[in-house]
């Protein structure tokens, strides 16, 4: 026999982070009201939104969160790759750091930026509706959060320590 376990959708009683970048704002505005979305329909009640200049920030500033006890970070970002080696840098290195903060701290961290060849598709994966990949960012980070939550019950020890 196969047990399989998912985390539920709900965030009551999480207390979630969610680093946005600013550099492409009308992108990074999409994917930030879709993550609100789920988290409020989630039941989130403790919510930080914390603003960063562009994606290669986003991990030093959801190290912070995840050490200072959030159940889970959401990251939205946008890189667009233009006519030199940029996008591919800071594309591969915001996804490196988010994912060893995630190893490193025991606490979800969700990858929730684009990295895209072509402007209209960040655009399109920003719109409005179930499609909007900050929605799926926050829906990932609260059921991992929750399937955790799960597991560990009322034992903490897979907090992060200093």
């Amino acid at each position: 026999m196969n047990d399989s376990l998912r985390g539920r959708l709900d965030a009551r009683g999480l207390r979630i982070g969610v680093v946005r970048s600013l550099f492409n704002l009308p992108v990074t505005d999409g994917l930030l009201s879709g993550a609100l979305e789920v988290l409020d329909e989630a039941g989130a009640d403790d919510v930080t939104v914390m603003d960063v200049e562009g994606a290669f920030e986003i991990p030093l500033v959801a190290r912070h969160l995840a050490y200072d006890g959030y159940d889970a970070v959401v990251t939205v970002g946008a890189v667009v790759e233009g006519e030199t080696d940029h996008y591919e840098h800071i594309a591969r290195e915001a996804a490196a750091g988010i994912m060893r903060i995630a190893l490193d701290t025991g606490v979800p961290v969700s990858f929730g930026i684009l990295t895209v060849r072509d402007a209209a598709h960040a655009f399109a994966r920003s719109a409005p509706g179930e499609k909007n990949k900050g929605r799926e960012a926050a829906e990932a980070a609260i059921r991992t959060a929750d399937l955790l939550r799960s597991r560990r019950g009322s034992d903490d020890q897979a907090r992060p320590r200093d």
